[in-house]
């Protein structure tokens, strides 16, 4: 990072409408820590990250996202969970946030169906949480991680932020379209501006060990069964994190409207299948099979419209899967040494 990194983000857009002061949820996670290394990059006076460093990984790994930037004067750890509303409170007192980025929550499908009260706590009283102090505090930009899962089994492809999404089939997609429609709410009564980015499968380095690439990677290497859930043909829209982030930036910048709902993805499905076989090649090992069946919740694909993202944002993803696995191998290797 330096000065043609700085450079490189206002090519792409990136103004910061004036911001100096973000605050960041979920800042020690793996597409949170990502972000911060660009507004770091791009000289931002002030980032106050929020994690509790939960253990649904191991929070060691968020330790070592966030290592760097403790070293620098710009930055403020704060480790508070954000159902724990007096704790946010005193975190907002503190400072004078002009945008919050909100990432930070229970995330995946499979373990919501597990733990459905914890995933709504998080999710939708925690975002309602900060909704309410930016309310308070005057924030000038909120914009809110959502997910793709929101669209539940959706027979129309490629996937449209016009389609309804009254049809969710996990708790952690319905917590997600619900922060979307208090976002909604909080945006037309009180001026909020709002930008809810749906992600799509992001990977890259740094992704969470529970997820499939990561999980497979690691399984493979100590020629270990990967568990397959179904015949491999379920398909995902595979997006590299450094495009995701392109797309957050360009959403903290935007001020067209006060609330918008933006796909970020790849546009482009991959199968498990031919997945699987992109990590092989990468990784020089065959992967052992342990065939399951298909899992409760799980989607048989996700495919991303991305035409409003580009019309809206700016927004051009430029890594394809096999480019993608390369750097995350490259990364893996090296983090496992």
């Amino acid at each position: 990072m330096g000065l043609a990194f700085v450079d490189l983000c206002y090519k792409r857009g990136y103004k910061g409408r004036g911001m100096k002061n973000y605050l960041i949820t979920g800042g020690a996670g793996f597409i949170g820590s990502h972000l911060v290394d660009r507004l770091l990059a791009t000289g931002v006076e002030r980032i106050t990250v929020i994690d509790d460093f939960n253990d649904f990984y191991d929070p060691s790994i968020k330790r070592d996202n966030i290592h760097e930037h403790l070293k620098d004067p710009r930055y403020t750890l704060s480790e508070v969970d954000i159902r724990d509303r007096a704790a946010l409170e005193q975190t907002f007192k503190a400072n004078n946030f002009d945008c919050v980025v909100h990432l930070a929550a229970r995330a995946g499908v499979r373990p919501s169906l597990s733990e459905p009260q914890l995933y709504t706590e998080t999710n939708i009283n925690g975002t309602l949480n900060l909704l309410e102090l930016a309310r308070s505090s005057n924030i000038k930009q909120f914009v809110f991680g959502s997910s793709s899962s929101v669209y539940g089994i959706n027979a129309k492809v490629p996937f449209s932020e016009d389609d309804p999404i009254r049809q969710p089939i996990s708790p952690y997609a319905a917590t997600k379209g619900a922060g979307e429609l208090l976002c909604h709410a909080y945006s037309h009564l009180y001026g909020l501006r709002c930008v809810c980015l749906r992600f799509f499968t992001v990977y890259g380095p740094r992704q969470r060990p529970d997820l499939a690439i990561h999980k497979f990677a690691k399984l493979i290497t100590q020629r270990k069964p990967i568990p397959v859930f179904g015949d491999g043909s379920t398909r995902r829209d595979y997006t590299y994190v450094d495009d995701i982030i392109d797309g957050v930036m360009a959403a903290i910048d935007y001020d067209q409207t006060n609330y918008e709902v933006i796909n970020l993805g790849e546009s482009r499905t991959v199968e498990l299948n031919e997945l699987i076989s992109l990590l092989e090649k990468e990784l020089d090992t065959h992967a052992i099979i342990d065939r399951q069946p298909p899992q409760p919740g799980d989607v048989p694909q996700t495919y991303a419209d991305i035409s409003k993202a580009r019309a809206l944002l700016g927004y051009q993803p430029k890594t394809q899967i096999e480019e993608g696995l390369r750097r995350f191998v490259e990364w893996f290797r090296m983090s496992s040494l």
